[in-house]
């Protein structure tokens, strides 16, 4: 995965866990965000409401579709901003 972009994103999913979704836990890229991290329909609009917020994006529901682990979020996050630019 290349650095950058997909770091920043990946900072930021990290920040709105311990700050808007107050998780301790670690968040990795392959974590199962279901499975793994308990990512309910509420936390799951906090988490897309933050990251459009501080890359000034907006995902689409069709963005969501696959997204299993923090990995394929932090990838398709970054799609949307390159694709933005």
């Amino acid at each position: 995965m290349p650095e950058g972009l997909e770091d920043a994103v990946l900072a930021e999913v990290r920040r709105i866990f311990a700050t808007e979704l107050e998780r301790e836990a670690p968040v990795e890229l392959q974590h199962d965000l279901l499975r793994e991290l308990h990512v309910d329909s509420l936390a799951a609009i906090v988490i897309a409401v933050g990251l459009e917020n501080r890359f000034r994006v907006k995902l689409t529901e069709e963005d969501t579709t696959g997204v299993v682990t923090v990995e394929d979020l932090v990838k398709r996050v970054a799609a949307r901003v390159r694709a933005a630019a």
